[in-house]
């Protein structure tokens, strides 16, 4: 069976594919036309094809869309002259592995099939794919954590706290407690107290009669009514104004409220979840917050890890938020290497689960290829990239570049991992303090501080000896 299937109506195009993958040990098959390689298609499957775009008879598109309609799995590389870049990319947006443009590199395109055979593998054997629409996702023990502590409320009316920084998925959590609750089937009412300007606040939450200011024409409910036998979710309560404190207490304490310009009580049979990044026991001592209220709201307190300390979760969410976009945008999703999945573990994420969820959207809008890699990339995500002339690890940290590498080799089940590590890392050292000194062992044990029989000794130990 051919590995590879190359279809293209030049012939100069189907030789050099031929000496090329006959090099790298590739089995292949070429063809003329679609049409051709579709009436063989009926009886041997590749593992991944090249296809150009433009042949006499059935395009590669058509090819393209006839292949995965049976194959979805089955690597499609198209390729295309420059002029035909919008023609591929849509190619590529409608399922097509990668685009090849020519006039091409032989390297990279052997290196592109290469990738789309791995790709291949991994569909075989069924990579777990993203689970959809979940309530939220984690699978570090502090998430666990919340998890747990969600199980345990989903028959509680008490109030709950959630703190955390901005984007780790407050919201999230709430909407989670109120769908496992019994009051599951009414509604949940979310309202940001720091992004409702302070005057507006008030009528905002509790509504108004009419007539009870400029511009009030109509009477009109406020979040805790329409939150009534729900779920009020009240984000960023730390910037609640100190005046709408005394009222929400009140609430709280007493279960009842006025609307503005009202005289008549209306009681509240509403569950109120809130949220913070602050810390309110600090802005309670500094007299922003008031201490009754805290107590009222923080009967249940639950804490939301930041995403750097859970950074195993980033390749779950990752692939998530991935699968998300494409779905939103009507594409294949993005595949992140193991370099960039590398580099996003890594990377700290001041802007948390929100963050790591716009970059995704970011990466199926903007990355240029079906498998992003670390150089794909935003700047500032990029922070332990590989050097592509020595295939080593950079890094701004270099001990970031270690840590997921030591992280990676205990994640697979590794042991002795010094001892794979430490030789690795000699090598490395004495490989770029020879380079910096053109080959001179002195001076490259002086910049070590070695004696030169140490730096002698460790390229014997290494089996240096015949390549510095």
């Amino acid at each position: 069976m051919s590995t590879v299937w190359v279809i293209d109506d030049d012939r100069s195009i189907r030789w050099v594919f031929e000496k090329a993958l006959a090099r790298e040990g590739i089995a292949f098959a070429t063809f003329s036309s679609a049409t051709e390689a579709l009436a063989r298609l009926g009886r041997e499957v590749p593992e991944a094809i090249v296809c150009d775009i433009r042949m006499p008879g059935e395009s590669g598109l058509t090819f393209l869309e006839l292949v995965k309609k049976d194959y979805p799995g089955l690597p499609v590389i198209i390729m295309t002259a420059h002029s035909d870049l919008e023609s591929a990319v849509s190619a590529f947006q409608g399922g097509a592995f990668e685009y090849l443009p020519k006039p091409f590199d032989i390297d990279q395109a052997t290196g592109l099939i290469q990738r789309a055979l791995q790709e291949g593998e991994r569909q075989a054997i069924g990579e777990e794919a993203p689970v959809t629409n979940p309530d939220i996702l984690g699978q570090a023990p502090a998430m666990q954590d919340v998890f747990r502590a969600i199980g345990r409320l989903s028959q509680s009316a008490a109030t709950v706290l959630i703190t955390g920084e901005s984007g780790s998925g407050k919201e999230l959590v709430a909407r989670a407690l109120h769908r496992h609750s019994p009051r599951a089937a009414k509604p949940f009412i979310a309202i940001n107290t720091a992004a409702i300007p302070k005057d507006l606040l008030e009528s905002e939450l509790f509504g108004h009669e009419r007539g009870s200011f400029t511009g009030a024409e109509a009477r009109r409910q406020g979040r805790f009514e329409q939150a009534e036998n729900g779920t009020l979710f009240l984000d960023e309560i730390g910037d609640m104004p100190s005046e709408l404190q005394t009222r929400l207490l009140r609430v709280l304490s007493d279960g009842f409220f006025y609307r503005v310009g009202g005289q008549a009580p209306i009681k509240a049979n509403v569950r109120v979840i809130a949220a913070t990044h602050q810390h309110l026991e600090e802005r309670v001592k500094q007299g922003a917050f008031r201490e009754d209220l805290f107590h009222r709201l923080n009967v249940i307190r639950l804490r939301l890890p930041a995403l750097r300390e859970r950074r195993q979760d980033v390749p779950l969410l990752a692939r998530h938020f991935l699968a998300r976009s494409a779905a939103e945008l009507g594409v294949e999703p993005k595949r992140l290497s193991e370099d960039a999945m590398t580099a996003l573990s890594n990377f700290s994420f001041p802007g948390n689960v929100r963050q790591l969820e716009n970059l995704c959207h970011w990466i199926t809008v903007m990355a240029p290829g079906a498998t992003v890699g670390a150089a794909d990339l935003p700047p500032e995500i990029s922070e332990i990239t590989t050097d592509g002339e020595t295939g080593t690890v950079v890094s701004g940290d270099w001990r970031a570049a270690l840590a997921a590498d030591i992280g990676s080799r205990l994640a697979k089940g590794e042991n002795r991992v010094l001892d794979q590590i430490m030789p690795a890392f000699e090598r490395t050292v004495i490989e770029r303090a020879l380079a910096h000194t053109g080959g001179k062992r002195i001076e490259a044990a002086e910049l070590l501080g070695w004696g030169r029989n140490t730096l002698t000794r460790k390229i014997q130990e290494l089996g240096m000896d015949n390549e510095v």
